[in-house]
């Protein structure tokens, strides 16, 4: 059975989140369709993606045309044209594409998506804007939410826990969260067993549910 991971992807609306998105698989390796319906935009790309089609993704026997249906992974990056990403997503269904992903720009754009059958919806301005928010409001050197309510946040240890092994130090039953790995001054990250002891200027990778790893990381 081939590999999905490497398997060629359609990438449909080149506006920031479909041009970055592009480029980054391109850079991977991975065979890329970009598909805009604006000329200027595809001329100005040519030659940094593996192929780029002008074309109106609403069309159903275009994508025929360009060879779509062949592909196991489809994007749909249109967010200024609700309507045109919705049209473009049920297409894609109807032409069974086997992992369909789409950017919605609203909760109620992403239930639409999900609600025809798209595979997976990703908020992009959203999760950067939580994203970003933590980090302006806290002492967080980095946040990834992972799930609806499960977050990893990169932070300093509170100082009331330095110098304590970690398998002594009841975080999990005190805080909910649990340290994942620990880099120190000049040295690499490193995964935290029971023995680690945390010291000043740490950093450490903390996971657990979103509302105690925001707890934990305003630990002074």
């Amino acid at each position: 059975m081939a590999d999905k991971k490497t398997d060629p992807v359609v990438v449909i609306g080149l506006g920031r989140f479909g041009t970055s998105l592009a480029l980054g698989l391109t850079r991977r390796g991975t065979e890329v369709l970009a598909i805009d319906n604006r000329p200027k935009v595809a001329q100005s790309l040519a030659g940094q993606i593996t192929h780029i089609a002008t074309a109106d993704s609403t069309d159903l026997e275009t994508l025929r045309q360009l060879g779509v249906p062949d592909f196991y992974r489809a994007v749909v990056a249109i967010g200024g044209d609700l309507e045109a990403s919705i049209l473009t997503t049920s297409l894609l269904i109807e032409l069974e594409i086997d992992d369909i992903w789409a950017k919605a720009v609203s909760r109620q754009h992403g239930r639409i998506l999900r609600r025809i059958g798209a595979h997976h919806v990703v908020f992009p301005e959203h999760d950067m804007g939580e994203r970003v928010a933590h980090l302006v409001s806290g002492r967080m050197l980095d946040f990834m939410q992972v799930d609806e309510n499960f977050a990893m946040a990169k932070t300093h240890p509170p100082k009331d826990y330095i110098g304590v092994p970690l398998g002594r130090s009841n975080l999990r039953r005190k805080y909910g969260v649990t340290v994942v790995a620990v880099k120190s001054r000049e040295e690499e990250f490193t995964y935290a067993s029971a023995d680690t002891e945390l010291a000043y200027g740490d950093v450490i990778i903390v996971s657990g549910r979103t509302e105690d790893v925001e707890r934990f990381a305003e630990l002074p």
